[in-house]
């Protein structure tokens, strides 16, 4: 999937009526671009079911049903209801000047179709849906055939991707103008299927200011020269492995190796290692109570750290060093305890990363729990890089990656397979390998988050799903994922 911009709601309004006030019919390029998808997609005179709405949403089915006729396919139509648009009025009186039945309810009994085109609500709906039409949902989500939908999938917000009482599960999403977050994240992800833009050729001239876009960061700055050294791809400092809690350490430091980092130190707060026999290029040194952080050119603080006092004492010298900062795990549990700590980090002037999941973020803003962040993830995750002028990793399905001035990135790659313990101390080392090659925090932290969720693709496809992979399979997979890059493949 390419990138693409995310507009507000409101910005994609603004630029609806700007498209319409150069003369270009929206509802008409969207339903040529739901059958240009049809034939790339399916068999041709294949049966299709077309589900049309009230609104501009059933506006595009109709048309689109329209297009497809003359391109041989089989149709049934339902509008349960009358349009209640003049676009969608008027496309219901072109399908019917061209002959096209439309029926007012599914009839059982008839032989599923081989594609339901998904026309019923789009990205306006902001109720929940009545009984009726949740029943209406329910019974066409149990249709033994593929679905599409058009822009979002009925019933579903498009922006924080909680459906409004029932939504369409669609297989395939074909999105217009521009990406929409809640596509990706939460149950929206479930929801929407696989996910593609069509720009409906609007010009670029046309579009306000993008509040995100999907994760696309750039790799170039990343290509070696073939006269280099160690000291030229960065040094890293892993902070962290309480005793019984080593191992999310060792995950971090092997990580950021496999990120290409030149030099990793282990610091561990278990003084009981002395090298780490799966890579011996790990430099340990423990964090007792004397010993000052070694200098490297990022510290990553919280796998395993535990939260006991040196663990905060080890935290705040960690947030006094004038280098780029990666924080995960336990550091952010402190820092949701510990006020001046977190002031500490909203005044630093180098780089800070931080890595939360939903409860962990939940903790940072002092909300009631990881419930009340995935029910609207996108304000939550600018909210928190705003408060803590921090780069910000809300993790989860669609990972978001926030800047401090509210710009975000909505991650697409990964799934289910990287939901395994000490995933996210191998997602804080590969971002702090990335930083020390001189990538700035956004960047860093998006293709890192970008990279981690292709090892993930990478294993599911070739184990035909997503269950087995263990946080320490994964770096080799990491390195593969970010050679393909660099080499364009």
């Amino acid at each position: 999937m390419d990138g693409g911009p995310i507009l507000s709601l409101e910005a994609l309004r603004r630029l609806e009526q700007a498209a319409a006030g150069h003369g270009l019919n929206l509802m008409r390029h969207a339903a040529l671009a739901a059958a240009d998808w049809v034939t790339r997609h399916s068999p041709p005179a294949s049966p299709l079911l077309v589900c049309a709405g009230p609104g501009n949403n059933g506006g595009d089915a109709l048309h689109a049903a329209l297009a497809l006729r003359k391109r041989g396919h089989p149709l049934t139509i339902l509008q349960p209801i009358a349009p209640a648009s003049d676009e969608c009025r008027a496309a219901r009186r072109q399908a019917e000047k061209a002959g096209l039945s439309i029926l007012a309810e599914l009839h059982g009994g008839a032989p599923p179709p081989a594609l339901l085109i998904d026309g019923l609500f789009g990205i306006g709906l902001s109720r929940p849906l009545g009984p009726a039409w949740q029943d209406l949902i329910n019974r066409l989500n149990r249709l033994d055939c593929a679905k599409l939908a058009l822009d979002c999938p009925s019933g579903l917000d498009a922006y924080t991707g909680q459906p409004q009482g029932a939504a369409i599960r669609a297989d395939h999403t074909l999105t217009f103008l521009c990406h929409k977050p809640g596509l990706f994240g939460g149950p929206g992800a479930d929801f929407a299927g696989q996910v593609e833009l069509a720009m409906l050729d609007c010009p670029a001239g046309l579009y306000p200011e993008a509040e995100g876009e999907l994760n696309r960061p750039p790799v170039a700055a990343l290509a070696r020269n073939r006269d280099s050294h160690k000291g030229s791809y960065g040094s890293v400092s892993v902070i962290g492995g309480a005793p019984g809690m080593l191992g999310a350490a060792l995950l971090a430091g092997r990580s950021a190796l496999a990120g290409g980092a030149g030099k990793v130190y282990l610091c561990p707060l278990d003084d009981r290692l002395p090298v780490d026999p799966a890579a011996p290029e790990l430099m340990v040194r423990p964090a007792d109570e004397a010993a000052d952080l070694p200098v490297a050119d990022v510290l990553a603080v919280g796998p395993g750290l535990g939260r006991q006092e040196l663990a905060e004492r080890l935290l705040e010298q960690a947030i006094a060093r004038a280098v780029p900062l990666v924080l995960d795990a336990d550091a952010l549990n402190l820092l949701a305890v510990r006020r001046d700590l977190a002031a500490l980090v909203a005044e630093r002037r180098a780089p800070t990363v931080l890595t939360p999941h939903p409860a962990e973020a939940a903790r940072l803003l002092r909300l009631g729990g990881a419930q009340e962040i995935q029910a609207d993830r996108v304000p939550y995750a600018r909210r928190l890089a705003a408060g803590l002028n921090s780069v910000v990793v809300l993790k989860g399905a669609g990972s978001l990656i926030a800047r401090p001035d509210g710009y975000y990135r909505v991650n697409d790659s990964g799934g289910p397979e990287l939901a395994v313990a000490g995933q996210g101390d191998v997602l804080t080392g590969l971002i702090a390998a990335l930083l020390a090659q001189g990538l700035d925090a956004f960047d860093a932290a998006s293709l890192a988050v970008r990279l981690h969720g292709l090892a993930g693709d990478d294993y599911r496809a070739e184990n035909d799903g997503p269950i087995g992979l263990a946080a320490s399979a994964t770096m080799p997979r990491l390195s593969r994922a970010l050679n393909r890059l660099l080499a364009g493949i």
